[in-house]
């Protein structure tokens, strides 16, 4: 289901990523949701969508995200 707010998002996203990325990722997974309102895993593909979002921004540096092109 759509998240309405950062607090919604599941705690693998809300606890890991910063919160411009979890504005990407809401964004991201909702709009996908939408589109793929008629495939039988449409949640599922939802949250690839989302993630691939995240990660076109954002990259992961010693556990930790950060925005690409910031030096970590």
């Amino acid at each position: 289901m759509p998240y309405v707010s950062n607090d919604d998002l599941p705690p693998s996203v809300r606890n890991h990523l910063p919160f411009h990325a979890q504005d990407i990722y809401r964004a991201a997974f909702n709009n996908a949701y939408e589109e793929h309102a008629n495939d039988p895993r449409q949640e599922e593909a939802a949250h690839r969508i989302a993630w691939a979002a995240v990660k076109r921004m954002y990259v992961k540096e010693g556990g930790e995200w950060v925005p690409k092109g910031v030096p970590g």
